[in-house]
């Protein structure tokens, strides 16, 4: 189904990967975003991350855990006042548990994997929170500066998005374009783990002003490093 979008319903456009529609219901988006937004301003605040070439990410960061920028982790914000980043809260880790419960371990639904991770397992030590405002937008890239291969947890919030989930060898074809919804769970691990994805543009004016977030888009994707 490469470039075609997937209908409203849960899906596994590939072996690891899984889409539940609607998993976050509104006063759980309304929180996270109350959360985000204390977390946007410190102890490192939120911003653009500048890219070796020197290009500057129309996506902006504010991480939990461990500090991202390209392409390495740190526990202090070396590029953006050099601030120790604040601890992943307890709810956080849970959320991203249950996420993983939902995705894998749902007996009869699509994506059900078991054996792709012990949930037992399942301590994601970082949290990056991106903001999308109108006209921002990822390129195809890996998620592969962790030195674990534990799946990645990623939320929704606010205007929808086209998300693009392609392969493990290139950043163009075969790929699959998806409507990220507020509220939408996605996760990637096992085969799908080190697929290139991104998002190449959001839909503005798509928001819920209930969830507290009128304009924009709010990703938060949870990962386990392995780092010490």
């Amino acid at each position: 189904m490469t470039g075609q979008l997937f209908p409203r319903e849960r899906s596994a456009p590939s072996a690891g990967a899984v889409h539940v529609p609607g998993w976050l219901d509104t006063a759980q988006q309304r929180s996270i975003v109350e959360a985000c937004r204390a977390w946007a301003i410190g102890p490192v605040p939120m911003r653009s991350a500048v890219l070796p070439g020197g290009h500057k990410m129309s996506v902006q960061t504010v991480c939990l855990g461990w500090h991202w920028q390209p392409y390495k982790y740190t526990r202090t914000a070396d590029d953006a006042g050099g601030g120790r980043v604040a601890e992943v809260p307890d709810w956080l880790i849970h959320l991203g548990r249950d996420a993983l419960r939902t995705a894998y371990f749902a007996e009869g639904q699509a994506g059900y994997a078991p054996e792709i991770f012990d949930l037992e397992d399942y301590t994601p030590d970082t949290a990056l929170i991106n903001y999308y405002a109108d006209g921002a937008h990822m390129g195809m890239h890996q998620d592969k500066d962790e030195k674990s291969s534990a799946p990645v947890v990623s939320l929704s919030i606010g205007d929808s998005c086209i998300f693009r989930f392609g392969n493990t060898q290139t950043r163009t074809k075969p790929y699959t374009d998806l409507e990220l919804v507020s509220g939408d769970l996605f996760v990637f691990g096992g085969p799908s783990r080190f697929a290139y994805h991104g998002v190449p543009k959001t839909l503005p004016g798509t928001a819920d002003p209930e969830t507290g977030l009128p304009r924009g888009r709010i990703n938060i994707t949870l990962r386990m490093t392995g780092l010490q």
